[in-house]
């Protein structure tokens, strides 16, 4: 039994990219967070809106992005439409990790970690197992950066 081929990554254009997050945000904020919101389900991961601070500006910022459940915690990847440098999101968060985030359910409390070791690689393995069409699509995609894409935990915090 051969192996299949996969055709190498490839992604939309940039603008492309941008003109869809943007278009995603502004249905959020429109609504209130009451449409372009989701659980994550069987197969589909969830959407959320994270808002944190600016590390420079000092001004809050709001990104929709997608993620998955592990137990108490909320799973992202700290990527920018797959392009080389790290979201902005991501820097804030590094600069200072205590955010609040939008769900379906309400706004919640959070901090903001890297994973690392063995659970970045549990929860890398399960993104791709779970929200890829195949899994070593996520590492291909991946593959496209010149650095490692950092898998983000958020912590709730009470």
């Amino acid at each position: 039994m051969g192996t299949t081929e996969h055709p190498p990554a490839r992604l939309p254009p940039r603008w492309f990219i941008r003109a869809f997050w943007t278009a995603h945000r502004a249905l959020c904020r429109i609504t209130g967070a009451r449409a372009g919101l989701s659980r994550p389900k069987p197969g589909r991961y969830g959407m959320l809106r994270l808002h944190t601070v600016g590390r420079r500006t000092g001004r809050e910022r709001a990104v929709v992005l997608a993620y998955f459940e592990d137990g108490p915690n909320l799973v992202l990847l700290a990527m920018n439409g797959w392009g080389d440098p790290p979201p902005a999101w991501w820097l804030n968060v590094q600069a200072r990790p205590e955010a609040e985030i939008d769900l379906v359910g309400g706004r919640r409390a959070v901090r903001a970690r890297e994973a690392g070791g063995g659970e970045r690689d549990r929860l890398w393995a399960r993104w791709g197992q779970e929200f890829s069409k195949n899994p070593e699509e996520l590492d291909a995609l991946a593959g496209l950066r010149s650095r490692q894409t950092p898998v983000v935990v958020l912590e709730p915090t009470e």
